[in-house]
């Protein structure tokens, strides 16, 4: 922001009616003031005037473009423009996730004499260990999260990407709750969980005696997301059929309920979110162009843990804390260093299930690395006791070839469930040509 006076006490004065924390310092890092709000939020009791600005957020003993951190002063000062970085700083709450917003101050020749540090803290991100929402400190969740600081505030449609288990849900909810819509619903909609014939109504919504079993009018998600957030987890599930329908509320805004004739505007911030190669189905025909350009306007990648995994000693330590309440655990080296080395195929999710079952195991105050070695006897025993099915197709009556083809489908559909593009390339069909046969088993 453009800052209205140029002198330093009118510019103190103006500052210390912010509500978010603000500085004004000098070329050399020093804080020639700070308003009430920075004060109470990362020096309570002190006096911060005179100070290095890295001393008090940091604690160190250098700038941070010397301690290998961005510097988005020092940055400033090279570009003569706003800057903007992402930081953990040393709050009173202890190290927090910071938003930073350097603003240069000219005087009356356009020389820069000053500069306006803004900070705003990011509740729904921690550095430490936490009760609840987002933890890490490594450079790629930093990265995330910076993305995310910079998009949550405008309507831009946010895509999230990566593997299942990495907290996309989470980070959708950090979006929400520092976007515009803050004060509305957030509404989530797992996509995969929806069959064509239920997703136009679920999302849609429906009038009484719309169809069979219709008692009443029912209230549609889009509806129900009103002023705030709508949220479309695993969109990239979404069936050929159904994603036209999606494309059509994105472009026109409004919605009609299932047997209404009645055109309803619908009033949403939309973010979706994928572990699927989403390109890839574009490429193969399983998922529109014109919709992924619809959803896709601010794509951002959430890392897994094998890309974090600095943080995983951090998370462990969370998760420790959120499901052994009250106990007096503590993960021993042996058992950080058993996690840091493992293999996640459910990334966060797994971590937090491990942790766990070792609670239920230990029975001293540590939690050791043989306390992670039954991690896989549920799956095992739900696999020896699942009753045997088997793996031949069987007709034993003649029967039409086009009911002979439907029946096949319905098997091949069972031995490879979810997995749509390895069962068209098994059937040697392309997607397009798979969905429309599947859609005739239903």
């Amino acid at each position: 922001m453009d800052y209205p006076v140029k002198s330093l006490p009118e510019l103190v004065s103006f500052l210390d009616e912010q509500v978010e924390p603000r500085i004004v310092m000098d070329a050399e890092y020093r804080i020639v003031a700070a308003n009430r709000a920075y004060a109470e939020a990362f020096a309570p009791g002190g006096s911060v005037a005179g100070r290095h600005c890295y001393e008090v957020s940091h604690h160190f003993s250098a700038p941070c473009d010397q301690a290998g951190e961005p510097c988005p002063l020092r940055m400033s000062q090279e570009s003569g423009e706003v800057q903007r970085v992402l930081h953990l700083h040393h709050t009173a709450h202890g190290e927090e996730h910071v938003d930073v917003e350097t603003t240069p101050i000219r005087d009356e020749a356009g020389k820069i004499i000053y500069f306006v540090e803004t900070m705003r803290v990011l509740k729904q991100a921690s550095g430490s260990p936490a009760a609840e929402g987002l933890v890490g400190r490594s450079a790629s969740f930093k990265k995330m999260l910076s993305l995310a600081m910079r998009v949550a505030p405008t309507n831009a449609t946010v895509l999230l990407l990566g593997e299942t288990g990495t907290g996309k849900e989470l980070v959708a909810r950090m979006l929400h709750e520092t976007g515009r819509n803050a004060g509305g619903p957030f509404v989530a909609v797992d996509c995969s969980g929806l069959t064509e014939s239920l997703f136009e109504s679920e999302l849609f919504g429906y009038e009484k005696g719309a169809f069979t079993g219709a008692q009443h009018r029912k209230t549609g998600l889009v509806e129900s997301a009103r002023g705030g957030t709508l949220f479309l987890d695993e969109v990239g599930d979404i069936p050929l059929p159904q994603q036209v329908k999606l494309l059509r509320l994105l472009e026109s805004g409004t919605y009609r309920r299932v047997g209404s004739v009645e055109t309803l505007r619908a009033d949403f911030r939309l973010i979706c979110a994928t572990h699927r190669n989403i390109d890839r189905l574009v490429e193969e025909e399983a998922f529109r162009r014109d919709l992924f350009h619809r959803i896709s306007t601010f794509p951002i990648h959430v890392p897994s843990l094998a890309e974090r995994v600095e943080d995983i000693p951090l998370l462990a330590d969370s998760f420790l804390k959120r499901v052994a309440v009250g106990q007096n655990l503590r993960l021993s080296e042996s058992a950080i260093e058993a996690l840091k080395h493992r293999r996640y195929l459910g990334n966060i999710r797994e971590l937090r299930n491990l942790i766990e079952r070792a609670t239920i195991l230990a029975d001293g105050e540590a939690i050791n690395e043989k306390h992670f070695e039954m991690d896989t006897l549920p799956n095992k025993m739900l696999t020896e006791c699942s009753p045997p099915t088997s793996d031949r197709f069987v007709i034993d009556t003649l029967l039409p070839l086009e009911e002979v083809e439907r029946r096949y489908i319905d098997w091949a559909a069972h031995r490879l469930p979810g997995d749509r593009t390895l069962l068209a390339r098994q059937l040697a069909v392309s997607l397009r040509t798979l969905y429309r046969k599947l859609s005739k088993t239903r």
